[in-house]
């Protein structure tokens, strides 16, 4: 089961979906090309993020929920909401949109300091991508891997391994711009 949840994994990579926030993921991690590690390490994380994502959804199905209580209002409110979502974090990392609080200051020189200090901005980044589920990538992350992860006694580290693969073309990229 590790192995196949690993392949849906990869499979899910290279959907369009996926393919394009891995892009878009690797695009904002490689911005610190001055310093490698970090780079590499961003790759990383980005890819925890992925697995914190993907395992949260796997233990709500393999704790008791249905398919169809989760799955629907995700059809149903995850396009309406993670679109638009994504296409300000978009505009706030060409900086398009500068947000100003009394205070505060600009948020967005905030959020790019605190992105050049920490981690928790590619985190943040692989969560919400891996939450861009396309039909192809929705029909094999909830029609093949969580009824696998229901059913089989690895259970829950079924998402852990199909997260990891997902996130591979980041880390090799990262690894390739770092080294």
């Amino acid at each position: 089961p590790l192995l196949s949840a690993f392949l849906l994994g990869l499979m899910t990579a290279i959907s369009p979906c996926p393919l394009a926030t891995n892009i878009t993921a690797i695009g904002f991690i490689s911005k610190d090309i001055e310093n490698r590690r970090k780079v590499f390490i961003n790759g990383l994380v980005y890819t925890l993020g992925r697995v914190i994502s993907y395992t949260a959804i796997g233990a709500i199905f393999f704790f008791g929920a249905s398919q169809f209580d989760l799955s629907g209002p995700l059809q149903e409110w995850g396009e309406k909401l993670l679109g638009p979502l994504l296409i300000v974090i978009g505009l706030f990392m060409l900086g398009v949109i500068k947000l100003t609080i009394p205070g505060l200051g600009s948020l967005t020189e905030k959020m790019e300091n605190k992105s050049k200090g920490g981690f928790w901005g590619v985190l943040l980044l692989g969560i919400v991508f891996a939450l861009a589920f396309c039909p192809y990538s929705g029909v094999l992350y909830f029609g093949m891997l969580i009824p696998m992860t229901v059913s089989s006694s690895s259970g829950l580290l079924l998402p852990v391994s199909f997260a990891i693969a997902t996130g591979i073309p980041v880390i090799i990229f990262a690894w390739l711009i770092a080294f």
